[in-house]
Protein backbone atom coordinates (compact mmCIF):
# COMPACT_ATOMS: atom_id res chain seq x y z
CA UNK A 1 0.00 0.00 0.00
CA UNK A 2 1.37 3.39 -0.90
CA UNK A 3 1.56 5.89 1.94
CA UNK A 4 -0.23 9.18 1.47
CA UNK A 5 2.17 12.12 1.12
CA UNK A 6 1.12 15.70 1.73
CA UNK A 7 2.98 18.24 -0.36
CA UNK A 8 3.28 21.71 1.09
CA UNK A 9 2.97 24.90 -0.95
CA UNK A 10 6.72 25.43 -0.72
CA UNK A 11 7.48 21.84 -1.76
CA UNK A 12 5.11 22.12 -4.70
CA UNK A 13 6.74 25.38 -5.77
CA UNK A 14 10.16 23.79 -5.52
CA UNK A 15 9.07 20.80 -7.59
CA UNK A 16 7.54 23.07 -10.21
CA UNK A 17 10.78 25.06 -10.35
CA UNK A 18 12.60 21.84 -11.28
CA UNK A 19 10.30 21.23 -14.24
CA UNK A 20 8.03 18.69 -12.52
CA UNK A 21 4.83 20.55 -13.36
CA UNK A 22 2.54 17.80 -14.62
CA UNK A 23 4.79 17.20 -17.61
CA UNK A 24 3.92 20.52 -19.27
CA UNK A 25 6.54 22.87 -20.76
CA UNK A 26 7.23 25.75 -18.42
CA UNK A 27 8.98 29.10 -18.78
CA UNK A 28 10.23 30.37 -15.44
CA UNK A 29 11.42 33.91 -14.78
CA UNK A 30 15.04 34.18 -13.69
CA UNK A 31 13.93 36.07 -10.60
CA UNK A 32 11.87 33.07 -9.50
CA UNK A 33 15.02 30.94 -9.62
CA UNK A 34 17.12 33.51 -7.84
CA UNK A 35 19.31 34.46 -10.79
CA UNK A 36 18.79 38.18 -10.17
CA UNK A 37 20.43 37.99 -6.76
CA UNK A 38 17.16 37.24 -4.99
CA UNK A 39 16.53 33.96 -3.21
CA UNK A 40 14.33 31.56 -5.19
CA UNK A 41 10.65 32.21 -4.55
CA UNK A 42 10.27 28.96 -2.61
CA UNK A 43 13.05 30.05 -0.22
CA UNK A 44 11.91 33.60 0.52
CA UNK A 45 10.23 34.55 3.77
CA UNK A 46 6.75 35.73 2.79
CA UNK A 47 5.67 38.75 4.84
CA UNK A 48 2.68 40.94 5.55
CA UNK A 49 2.75 44.34 7.24
CA UNK A 50 0.28 45.67 9.83
CA UNK A 51 0.16 49.40 10.55
CA UNK A 52 1.23 51.58 7.63
CA UNK A 53 1.91 54.89 9.32
CA UNK A 54 5.26 56.66 9.10
CA UNK A 55 7.33 53.99 10.84
CA UNK A 56 5.37 51.15 9.30
CA UNK A 57 6.38 52.43 5.87
CA UNK A 58 10.00 52.75 7.03
CA UNK A 59 9.98 49.09 8.07
CA UNK A 60 8.21 48.09 4.87
CA UNK A 61 10.92 49.69 2.73
CA UNK A 62 13.64 47.97 4.76
CA UNK A 63 12.06 44.58 4.15
CA UNK A 64 11.48 45.42 0.49
CA UNK A 65 15.23 45.88 0.18
CA UNK A 66 15.94 42.30 1.21
CA UNK A 67 16.28 39.62 -1.50
CA UNK A 68 15.37 37.07 1.18
CA UNK A 69 11.85 38.47 1.65
CA UNK A 70 8.72 38.53 -0.49
CA UNK A 71 6.29 41.20 0.74
CA UNK A 72 2.74 40.30 -0.27
CA UNK A 73 0.28 42.24 1.91
CA UNK A 74 -0.29 45.45 3.84
CA UNK A 75 -2.94 46.34 6.42
CA UNK A 76 -4.18 49.60 7.88
CA UNK A 77 -7.52 50.94 9.14
CA UNK A 78 -6.86 54.16 7.22
CA UNK A 79 -7.68 53.63 3.52
CA UNK A 80 -5.28 56.35 2.37
CA UNK A 81 -2.33 54.82 4.21
CA UNK A 82 -3.35 51.34 3.14
CA UNK A 83 -3.46 52.22 -0.55
CA UNK A 84 -0.26 54.24 -0.38
CA UNK A 85 1.57 51.26 1.12
CA UNK A 86 0.17 48.91 -1.52
CA UNK A 87 1.41 51.27 -4.22
CA UNK A 88 4.92 51.18 -2.74
CA UNK A 89 4.99 47.38 -2.82
CA UNK A 90 3.48 47.14 -6.30
CA UNK A 91 5.94 49.69 -7.65
CA UNK A 92 8.86 47.80 -6.15
CA UNK A 93 7.87 44.48 -7.73
CA UNK A 94 6.46 45.97 -10.92
CA UNK A 95 3.02 44.38 -10.59
CA UNK A 96 -0.31 44.89 -8.80
CA UNK A 97 -0.22 41.78 -6.64
CA UNK A 98 0.07 43.29 -3.15
CA UNK A 99 -3.11 42.65 -1.13
CA UNK A 100 -4.45 45.48 1.04
CA UNK A 101 -6.46 44.73 4.19
CA UNK A 102 -8.44 46.85 6.63
CA UNK A 103 -8.63 44.10 9.27
CA UNK A 104 -5.41 42.35 10.34
CA UNK A 105 -7.36 39.17 11.12
CA UNK A 106 -8.10 38.65 7.43
CA UNK A 107 -4.42 38.90 6.59
CA UNK A 108 -3.43 36.45 9.32
CA UNK A 109 -5.77 33.78 7.92
CA UNK A 110 -3.54 33.46 4.83
CA UNK A 111 -1.57 30.22 4.84
CA UNK A 112 1.12 31.59 2.54
CA UNK A 113 2.32 34.31 4.93
CA UNK A 114 5.26 33.24 7.12
CA UNK A 115 5.78 36.40 9.16
CA UNK A 116 4.36 39.83 9.86
CA UNK A 117 5.82 43.18 10.79
CA UNK A 118 3.65 45.20 13.20
CA UNK A 119 4.04 48.98 13.49
CA UNK A 120 0.70 50.01 14.98
CA UNK A 121 0.15 52.39 17.91
CA UNK A 122 1.12 50.75 21.22
CA UNK A 123 -2.42 49.78 22.25
CA UNK A 124 -2.57 47.57 19.15
CA UNK A 125 0.65 45.61 19.77
CA UNK A 126 -0.45 42.70 21.95
CA UNK A 127 -3.55 41.36 20.20
CA UNK A 128 -2.13 41.12 16.63
CA UNK A 129 1.06 39.52 17.99
CA UNK A 130 -0.90 36.85 19.86
CA UNK A 131 -3.19 36.25 16.87
CA UNK A 132 -0.16 35.91 14.59
CA UNK A 133 1.58 33.44 16.93
CA UNK A 134 -1.54 31.29 17.17
CA UNK A 135 -1.73 31.16 13.38
CA UNK A 136 1.86 30.10 12.93
CA UNK A 137 3.35 33.46 11.95
CA UNK A 138 6.65 34.87 13.19
CA UNK A 139 6.52 38.49 14.31
CA UNK A 140 8.68 41.59 14.01
CA UNK A 141 7.07 44.22 16.23
CA UNK A 142 8.05 47.80 16.78
CA UNK A 143 9.02 48.97 20.24
CA UNK A 144 7.81 49.44 22.89
CA UNK A 145 6.61 45.86 23.06
CA UNK A 146 3.40 46.43 25.02
CA UNK A 147 0.97 48.92 26.51
CA UNK A 148 0.93 47.16 29.90
CA UNK A 149 2.98 44.65 31.87
CA UNK A 150 0.27 41.97 31.63
CA UNK A 151 0.02 42.40 27.86
CA UNK A 152 3.76 41.89 27.55
CA UNK A 153 3.71 38.68 29.55
CA UNK A 154 0.76 37.38 27.47
CA UNK A 155 2.76 38.07 24.30
CA UNK A 156 5.76 36.15 25.62
CA UNK A 157 3.57 33.20 26.62
CA UNK A 158 1.87 33.04 23.22
CA UNK A 159 5.16 33.20 21.32
CA UNK A 160 6.64 30.41 23.45
CA UNK A 161 3.48 28.27 23.39
CA UNK A 162 3.28 28.27 19.59
CA UNK A 163 7.03 28.07 18.95
CA UNK A 164 7.32 31.35 17.07
CA UNK A 165 10.11 33.88 16.56
CA UNK A 166 9.30 37.36 17.85
CA UNK A 167 11.73 40.24 17.59
CA UNK A 168 11.04 43.68 19.01
CA UNK A 169 12.40 46.79 17.34
CA UNK A 170 15.20 47.58 19.79
CA UNK A 171 17.78 48.01 17.06
CA UNK A 172 20.52 49.03 19.50
CA UNK A 173 20.89 45.29 20.14
CA UNK A 174 22.26 45.06 16.60
CA UNK A 175 24.66 48.04 16.79
CA UNK A 176 28.30 47.06 17.31
CA UNK A 177 29.12 50.06 19.55
CA UNK A 178 26.27 49.21 21.90
CA UNK A 179 27.28 45.57 22.09
CA UNK A 180 30.92 46.57 22.73
CA UNK A 181 29.97 48.85 25.63
CA UNK A 182 27.78 46.15 27.18
CA UNK A 183 30.50 43.52 26.76
CA UNK A 184 32.99 45.76 28.56
CA UNK A 185 30.62 46.26 31.47
CA UNK A 186 29.68 42.59 31.74
CA UNK A 187 33.32 41.52 31.60
CA UNK A 188 34.17 43.75 34.56
CA UNK A 189 36.30 46.22 32.62
CA UNK A 190 34.88 49.19 34.55
CA UNK A 191 34.98 47.35 37.87
CA UNK A 192 31.86 46.85 39.96
CA UNK A 193 28.94 48.78 38.50
CA UNK A 194 27.44 51.27 40.94
CA UNK A 195 25.21 53.62 38.96
CA UNK A 196 23.48 54.01 35.62
CA UNK A 197 22.25 57.31 34.21
CA UNK A 198 19.55 57.48 31.54
CA UNK A 199 19.55 60.70 29.51
CA UNK A 200 16.63 63.13 29.18
CA UNK A 201 15.77 61.97 25.66
CA UNK A 202 13.67 59.42 27.55
CA UNK A 203 10.54 61.42 28.29
CA UNK A 204 7.89 61.28 30.94
CA UNK A 205 4.55 59.48 31.28
CA UNK A 206 1.65 59.90 28.89
CA UNK A 207 -1.31 62.13 29.75
CA UNK A 208 -4.85 61.06 30.77
CA UNK A 209 -6.28 64.04 28.85
CA UNK A 210 -9.36 63.40 26.69
CA UNK A 211 -9.80 65.67 23.66
CA UNK A 212 -13.00 67.07 22.10
CA UNK A 213 -14.68 65.44 19.11
CA UNK A 214 -13.82 66.29 15.52
CA UNK A 215 -15.18 64.85 12.26
CA UNK A 216 -13.70 61.46 11.36
CA UNK A 217 -11.68 61.73 8.11
CA UNK A 218 -13.07 59.82 5.11
CA UNK A 219 -11.68 56.33 4.77
CA UNK A 220 -10.66 55.95 8.43
CA UNK A 221 -12.28 53.14 10.43
CA UNK A 222 -12.10 54.94 13.77
CA UNK A 223 -13.77 52.19 15.77
CA UNK A 224 -11.14 49.73 14.55
CA UNK A 225 -8.33 52.22 15.21
CA UNK A 226 -9.48 52.41 18.84
CA UNK A 227 -9.81 48.65 19.07
CA UNK A 228 -9.29 47.55 22.71
CA UNK A 229 -8.78 51.13 23.96
CA UNK A 230 -11.61 53.04 25.70
CA UNK A 231 -14.06 54.76 23.39
CA UNK A 232 -12.90 58.26 22.51
CA UNK A 233 -14.31 60.58 19.89
CA UNK A 234 -11.92 61.19 17.02
CA UNK A 235 -9.47 64.07 17.32
CA UNK A 236 -6.66 64.80 14.88
CA UNK A 237 -4.17 64.86 17.78
CA UNK A 238 -4.81 61.15 18.34
CA UNK A 239 -4.36 60.12 14.74
CA UNK A 240 -2.13 59.91 12.84
CA UNK A 241 0.90 61.24 14.73
CA UNK A 242 0.46 62.31 18.36
CA UNK A 243 -1.25 59.27 19.91
CA UNK A 244 1.85 58.54 21.97
CA UNK A 245 1.10 61.53 24.21
CA UNK A 246 -2.14 59.97 25.53
CA UNK A 247 -2.41 57.27 28.18
CA UNK A 248 -5.22 55.43 26.41
CA UNK A 249 -2.84 54.53 23.59
CA UNK A 250 0.73 54.67 24.93
CA UNK A 251 3.06 55.03 27.88
CA UNK A 252 4.41 58.31 26.49
CA UNK A 253 8.03 59.29 26.18
CA UNK A 254 8.87 56.94 29.05
CA UNK A 255 8.08 53.83 26.99
CA UNK A 256 9.05 55.40 23.64
CA UNK A 257 12.77 56.14 24.10
CA UNK A 258 12.86 54.12 27.30
CA UNK A 259 12.48 51.04 25.10
CA UNK A 260 15.95 51.90 23.74
CA UNK A 261 17.84 53.30 26.72
CA UNK A 262 16.47 51.13 29.51
CA UNK A 263 17.17 48.25 27.14
CA UNK A 264 20.87 49.09 26.94
CA UNK A 265 21.05 49.37 30.73
CA UNK A 266 19.32 46.01 31.20
CA UNK A 267 21.66 44.42 28.63
CA UNK A 268 24.82 45.83 30.21
CA UNK A 269 23.75 44.81 33.71
CA UNK A 270 22.83 41.26 32.68
CA UNK A 271 19.19 41.85 33.64
CA UNK A 272 17.50 40.63 30.44
CA UNK A 273 15.27 38.22 32.37
CA UNK A 274 14.63 40.23 35.50
CA UNK A 275 14.45 43.88 36.56
CA UNK A 276 14.62 46.41 39.40
CA UNK A 277 13.15 45.69 42.82
CA UNK A 278 12.43 49.24 43.99
CA UNK A 279 11.19 52.32 42.16
CA UNK A 280 11.15 55.85 43.57
CA UNK A 281 9.42 58.75 41.79
CA UNK A 282 11.06 62.18 42.08
CA UNK A 283 9.90 63.81 45.32
CA UNK A 284 12.08 66.93 45.55
CA UNK A 285 13.72 65.56 48.70
CA UNK A 286 15.36 62.16 48.87
CA UNK A 287 14.93 61.39 45.18
CA UNK A 288 15.72 64.16 42.74
CA UNK A 289 15.06 61.92 39.73
CA UNK A 290 13.05 58.82 38.96
CA UNK A 291 15.19 56.13 40.56
CA UNK A 292 15.37 52.34 40.12
CA UNK A 293 17.23 50.06 42.49
CA UNK A 294 18.29 46.51 41.53
CA UNK A 295 18.72 43.62 43.95
CA UNK A 296 22.52 43.73 43.48
CA UNK A 297 22.64 47.34 44.72
CA UNK A 298 23.00 49.08 41.33
CA UNK A 299 20.98 52.30 41.16
CA UNK A 300 19.64 53.70 37.88
CA UNK A 301 18.57 57.34 37.51
CA UNK A 302 16.45 58.98 34.82
CA UNK A 303 18.01 62.44 34.34
CA UNK A 304 15.56 65.06 33.13
CA UNK A 305 17.58 68.03 31.86
CA UNK A 306 20.51 68.79 29.56
CA UNK A 307 22.01 71.07 32.23
CA UNK A 308 22.22 68.14 34.66
CA UNK A 309 23.86 65.97 32.01
CA UNK A 310 26.53 68.60 31.36
CA UNK A 311 27.17 69.31 35.04
CA UNK A 312 27.59 65.62 35.82
CA UNK A 313 29.70 65.00 32.67
CA UNK A 314 27.42 62.25 31.47
CA UNK A 315 27.41 60.77 27.95
CA UNK A 316 25.08 63.15 26.19
CA UNK A 317 21.38 63.82 26.52
CA UNK A 318 20.58 61.01 24.12
CA UNK A 319 22.36 58.15 25.78
CA UNK A 320 23.20 55.90 28.71
CA UNK A 321 26.13 56.30 31.11
CA UNK A 322 27.25 53.32 33.20
CA UNK A 323 29.55 54.06 36.14
CA UNK A 324 31.82 51.52 37.80
CA UNK A 325 34.51 51.56 40.47
CA UNK A 326 37.24 51.62 37.79
CA UNK A 327 35.77 53.85 35.09
CA UNK A 328 32.69 54.57 33.06
CA UNK A 329 31.37 53.92 29.59
CA UNK A 330 28.43 55.23 27.66
CA UNK A 331 26.51 54.84 24.46
CA UNK A 332 24.80 57.70 22.70
CA UNK A 333 22.56 56.13 20.06
CA UNK A 334 25.17 53.90 18.48
CA UNK A 335 28.28 55.89 19.41
CA UNK A 336 30.57 54.40 22.04
CA UNK A 337 32.18 56.65 24.65
CA UNK A 338 34.88 55.86 27.20
CA UNK A 339 35.63 58.68 29.59
CA UNK A 340 39.11 57.64 30.75
CA UNK A 341 41.85 57.41 28.04
CA UNK A 342 44.15 55.31 30.25
CA UNK A 343 41.38 52.78 30.73
CA UNK A 344 40.64 52.65 26.99
CA UNK A 345 44.27 51.62 26.37
CA UNK A 346 43.72 48.29 28.13
CA UNK A 347 44.06 45.06 26.21
CA UNK A 348 41.05 44.01 24.09
CA UNK A 349 38.52 41.48 25.31
CA UNK A 350 39.92 37.96 25.01
CA UNK A 351 38.12 35.49 22.80
CA UNK A 352 37.36 33.37 25.86
CA UNK A 353 35.39 36.17 27.48
CA UNK A 354 31.66 36.81 27.14
CA UNK A 355 30.42 37.80 23.70
CA UNK A 356 26.89 39.06 23.37
CA UNK A 357 24.52 38.44 20.47
CA UNK A 358 25.86 39.80 17.19
CA UNK A 359 23.59 40.86 14.36
CA UNK A 360 24.03 38.96 11.07
CA UNK A 361 24.65 41.06 7.94
CA UNK A 362 21.57 42.91 6.80
CA UNK A 363 20.72 44.95 9.87
CA UNK A 364 18.35 44.44 12.77
CA UNK A 365 15.02 44.02 11.00
CA UNK A 366 16.26 41.96 8.06
CA UNK A 367 19.55 40.36 9.10
CA UNK A 368 18.70 39.35 12.65
CA UNK A 369 14.99 38.71 12.17
CA UNK A 370 15.19 36.71 8.95
CA UNK A 371 18.13 34.65 10.22
CA UNK A 372 16.10 33.78 13.31
CA UNK A 373 13.08 32.89 11.19
CA UNK A 374 15.19 30.55 9.06
CA UNK A 375 17.17 28.93 11.90
CA UNK A 376 14.34 29.01 14.50
CA UNK A 377 16.73 30.67 16.93
CA UNK A 378 15.91 33.57 19.21
CA UNK A 379 16.83 37.03 17.92
CA UNK A 380 18.95 39.48 19.88
CA UNK A 381 15.88 41.52 20.83
CA UNK A 382 13.71 38.52 21.69
CA UNK A 383 10.15 39.03 22.95
CA UNK A 384 11.14 38.26 26.57
CA UNK A 385 13.89 40.87 26.40
CA UNK A 386 11.50 43.42 24.92
CA UNK A 387 8.99 42.64 27.66
CA UNK A 388 11.52 43.02 30.48
CA UNK A 389 12.79 46.28 29.01
CA UNK A 390 9.40 47.93 28.62
CA UNK A 391 8.45 46.67 32.08
CA UNK A 392 11.11 49.00 33.49
CA UNK A 393 9.42 51.89 31.67
CA UNK A 394 5.97 50.77 32.85
CA UNK A 395 7.25 50.66 36.43
CA UNK A 396 8.54 54.21 36.06
CA UNK A 397 5.15 55.37 34.78
CA UNK A 398 3.23 53.64 37.57
CA UNK A 399 5.52 55.23 40.18
CA UNK A 400 4.91 58.64 38.59
CA UNK A 401 1.15 58.13 38.39
CA UNK A 402 0.83 56.94 41.99
CA UNK A 403 3.37 59.44 43.29
CA UNK A 404 4.96 57.07 45.81
CA UNK A 405 7.75 54.49 46.12
CA UNK A 406 7.06 50.94 44.93
CA UNK A 407 8.49 47.50 45.60
CA UNK A 408 8.56 45.09 42.66
CA UNK A 409 9.05 41.34 42.49
CA UNK A 410 10.53 40.68 39.00
CA UNK A 411 10.14 36.90 39.35
CA UNK A 412 6.40 37.01 40.09
CA UNK A 413 5.92 40.28 38.16
CA UNK A 414 3.85 41.88 40.87
CA UNK A 415 3.99 44.58 43.53
CA UNK A 416 4.04 42.59 46.80
CA UNK A 417 1.02 43.46 48.96
CA UNK A 418 0.14 46.52 46.85
CA UNK A 419 -3.23 46.01 45.18
CA UNK A 420 -3.49 49.59 43.95
CA UNK A 421 -0.24 49.27 42.01
CA UNK A 422 -1.03 45.73 40.84
CA UNK A 423 -4.24 46.93 39.22
CA UNK A 424 -2.12 49.20 37.04
CA UNK A 425 -0.26 46.22 35.54
CA UNK A 426 -3.25 45.62 33.23
CA UNK A 427 -6.11 47.52 31.62
CA UNK A 428 -9.65 46.58 30.76
CA UNK A 429 -10.23 46.03 27.04
CA UNK A 430 -13.22 47.30 25.10
CA UNK A 431 -15.52 44.63 23.68
CA UNK A 432 -15.02 42.37 21.81
CA UNK A 433 -11.22 42.43 22.18
CA UNK A 434 -9.37 40.02 24.47
CA UNK A 435 -5.82 38.77 25.00
CA UNK A 436 -6.48 35.37 23.46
Amino acid sequence: MLSKVRMTRRQFSRAAGLGMSLGLPRLIASSALGRDGRAPASERVVMGHIGMGWFGVVDLKIFLGSPQVQNVAVCDVDAAKREAAKAIVDSHYGNGDCAAYRDFRDMLERDDIDAVSIATPDHWHAIPTIWAAKRGKDVHIEKPLSLTIREGRAMVEAVRRYGRVCQTGSEARSIAACRFACELVRNGRIGKVTEVYIGPSVGGPSSPEVLPAEPVPPGLDWDMWLGPAPWRAYNRAYHPVSWRAFRDFSGGGMTDWGAHHFDLAQWALGMDHTGPVEIFPPDGKDHKWLTFRYANGVVMYHITSAEQVQRMKLIGEHGVTIVGTEGRVGVSYGRFHGTEPAWLAREPIASSELHLHQCPPGGHEVGDFITSVRTRSRPGADVEIGHRTVTVAHLGNIAHWLGRPLRWDPAKEEFPGDEEANRMCARAMREPWRLQ
